[in-house]
């Protein structure tokens, strides 16, 4: 079966990127990283690419504090295009993606995203659901469009809230599930991808 090629980007320190790494190296998971990303020069996503061995990227993003930069737009998805990466895979990847890159890649972004969208979209989604007094939250991943966490929903997984949580705790006991959740969703997207090209 053929294995799903993945460019990973990332803005913080990888713990999702290591999580799929991890899945691959071990053979769950059908695919191959390609390529990882950072529009951070220190990110730790970058120094998770170097420990398995994929190649890795710092883009510098130019002026813009939410998005990247027309050019280096451009520049992202020439070197995607380079390594040969069918599925673009946002893990911690704080900027809006504009047109250049979604037309390149068609429902082939996804995203991961820690609230069940469409509660909760921005930033620090787990503060923002123990603030509005939720009993349940957990993670979502999506299709990306234009929007800020807007895309088509492609699964959730839920993560009870507990009495005496904290915005550090309830995110932790969150990224277990993502991890979880993530690959088993690229596995999922892998086998579609092999079915439709066979």
């Amino acid at each position: 079966m053929s294995r799903l090629a993945l460019g990973i980007l990332g803005s913080g320190k990888g713990s999702n990127c290591r999580a799929i790494l991890a899945k691959i190296r071990r053979g769950e998971l059908a695919a191959d990283c390609r390529l990882v990303v950072s529009d951070v020069a220190d990110a730790g996503i970058l120094e998770v690419a170097r420990e398995f061995g994929v190649p890795d990227v710092f883009l510098s993003p130019g002026k813009f504090r939410a998005k990247l930069e027309p050019e280096v737009e451009q520049q992202l998805v020439r070197r995607l295009h380079e390594a040969g990466v069918e599925l673009v895979v946002l893990a911690g990847f704080m900027r809006v993606l504009k047109s250049t890159i979604l037309q390149a890649f068609p429902r082939r972004i996804i995203n991961l995203h820690p609230s069940l969208l469409p509660k909760f979209p921005g930033r620090e989604a787990w503060a923002q659901a123990l603030a509005a007094g939720e009993k349940v939250t957990g993670c979502t991943v999506h299709f990306v469009d234009a929007g800020v966490d807007s895309g088509e929903i492609i699964a959730q997984r839920e993560v009870p809230i507990l009495p005496n949580d904290t915005p550090a705790t309830l995110h932790e006991r969150i990224q277990l599930a993502e991890r979880e959740l993530f690959p088993a969703v690229i596995a999922e997207l892998a086998a579609k991808m092999a079915t439709a090209k066979s």
